[in-house]
């Protein structure tokens, strides 16, 4: 049996996986991503992503390729038995740089990401290749591998990522038991094209005779799908003519233009993965934890476990950090997952209610909702959508006590600022592929020892200093420390610096604030930092 060695094995191939592999690439770390299937399923799966998860695409250069098969800012509506619109969803802010709620399809979106993967040489693309078995020790992961010729080969990494799906194959190698519920109706997804109807939004029909969606998709094409009542046949009902019908009785006869490209019935999971790490192997995505599709967060939350994961892995393998610093990603990911689903159960047990008392007390109660401005927009701009928050991991809190609106352990705002050229750019193409260090109208790096300054230079990180917009001062020369100086033109950082009422931000290579503090204390929290790391 022939033996290969590599730093990191990544097991599927699926928008997390791809995405994970493109990190390893950026960070210079050898990688082999192994995926059984030959090639991409021709028909969309995911179909939300939100703003957060297009900064997660930004950061290895493929949102600004992505968003041009996207359908952006795309509105959320429920509809109650009537054909009335009860309760909208219209985020109009781009608090990370991106809008809020798009529309793709997935076949689209890994088509992209593995057309740009060749960017990355040190990263290799297996298809056909299938993990049969696996074994680890203190030095790495040990795969036993049958390559798409038939042949079977040993592989040697470091570390091993799990984003093999559901069902993955290296969760059950490893025998950690996937916790949680099975919901007890089915749904039937039906992908059509050559749509011609005239609803650019997603909406959930609330209707308690028969709950459906009906989702807005880019090119043509739209997205149904519609609850099997108790007792009916689930063979009979994914019939092409028994769709045709359910479909008819909401377009008419413009029903017969469309043209079905699959149908499909299926069971929704709530279920979180008894643990995200075990040893040298991390699990992402649905290999992790399943949600049901009604928050459109799933996929969505397997590139925020990859956000959080690849940079730590990165670390470890540069010599930058302990290899203890693995085992916070499980720390780190697995509440905010938790929440989102919950988030998911919530709204579909809004959708799916079939009482119609029930569901008429829920319409009410959403109309006296639209009456209060406050909760008005609470509803339009997903504010109910969980915020992701590290309280324990890679973060310093200097209060013991977490106070109300404490920005630490958040997700760090990407507005848009000017550089010493002029140039308009989005934060984070400033802030680097590491750590930073802002400080807003100071100098961060001003007065930090030799061995500080040493330490962060390893990690590479950057030091920059936020101006007041049209102040004249992002040309200005700081001094020879390195640092960056940059214009808050849109006044964005000035809002966010003046909420937290402290000059100087640490943000984590995954954009997560990890400390706010001031000039004075700042070698103070850089040397708790140092100490998480190390």
């Amino acid at each position: 049996m022939r033996r290969e060695t590599t730093q990191v094995v990544i097991v599927g191939a699926g928008p997390n996986g791809i995405t994970a592999a493109h990190y390893m690439g950026l960070h210079g770390i050898d990688c082999v991503v192994l995926e059984l299937a030959e090639g991409i399923l021709p028909y969309p799966r995911a179909v939300g992503m939100d703003d957060e998860a297009l900064r997660v695409l930004q950061g290895i250069g493929i949102a600004d390729i992505a968003v041009r098969d996207m359908i952006c800012d795309v509105p959320l509506r429920y509809y109650n038995a009537r054909g009335v619109c009860f309760a909208e969803v219209k985020p109009s802010v781009a608090e990370y740089g991106w809008p809020m709620r798009n529309i793709f399809m997935q076949q689209l979106l890994e088509g992209t990401l593995r057309d740009e993967l060749g960017r990355h040489p040190q990263v290799q693309l297996r298809l056909g290749h299938e993990m049969l078995d696996l074994s680890q020790d203190e030095q790495g992961v040990t795969l036993q591998v049958r390559g798409a010729d038939g042949q079977t080969y040993e592989l040697h990494a470091q570390y091993l990522i799990g984003a093999d799906g559901g069902r993955s194959n290296v969760r059950k190698k490893l025998g950690i038991e996937l916790l949680g519920m099975t919901h007890p109706r089915k749904w039937v997804v039906v992908d059509v094209c050559n749509d011609s109807l005239d609803a650019p939004y997603t909406a959930l029909h609330a209707d308690p005779e028969r709950p459906f969606v009906c989702i807005y998709l880019p090119y043509g094409q739209r997205r149904w799908e519609f609850m099997l009542k108790e007792g009916e046949d689930e063979q009979r009902m994914c019939e092409e003519s028994t769709i045709r019908g359910l479909i008819r009785g909401h377009i008419g006869d413009a029903v017969d233009e469309l043209q079905i490209v699959r149908i499909r019935a299926y069971t929704h999971n709530s279920r979180v993965a008894a643990r995200f790490v075990e040893g040298r192997v991390a699990l992402v995505g649905d290999a992790a934890h399943i949600s049901p599709p009604w928050a459109g967060q799933g996929l969505n939350s397997g590139l925020r476990d990859v956000a959080n994961l690849v940079w730590k892995i990165a670390a470890v393998l540069k010599g930058r950090a302990s290899p203890r610093i693995i085992a916070s990603y499980d720390t780190e990911r697995r509440g905010h997952a938790t929440d989102l689903i919950g988030l998911a159960d919530n709204m579909g047990a809004v959708l799916g209610l079939t009482n119609p008392l029930m569901a008429g007390v829920r319409d009410w109660l959403f109309q006296a909702v639209n009456t209060v401005d406050n909760l008005r927009s609470y509803l339009l701009e997903f504010k109910f959508k969980p915020k992701a928050t590290i309280t324990k991991g890679l973060v310093y809190h200097e209060r013991e006590e977490l106070r109300e609106g404490d920005l630490v352990g958040q997700l760090f705002v990407q507005p848009q600022v000017e550089d010493a050229e002029g140039r308009r750019r989005r934060l984070d193409e400033v802030l680097g592929d590491s750590y930073a260090v802002l400080g807003y109208r100071v100098n961060p790096a001003a007065g930090l020892s030799e061995a500080t300054r040493a330490y962060w230079q390893r990690w590479d990180t950057r030091f920059i200093q936020v101006n007041r917009s049209r102040s004249g001062m992002r040309s200005q020369p700081l001094s020879a420390d390195g640092a960056i100086s940059v214009e808050d033109v849109d006044n964005r950082l000035a809002n966010w610096f003046s909420k937290v009422r402290d000059s100087v931000v640490v943000v984590r290579p995954d954009r997560f604030v990890a400390a706010i503090t001031t000039p004075e204390r700042l070698e103070s929290v850089l040397a708790r930092l140092e100490k998480q790391l190390s």
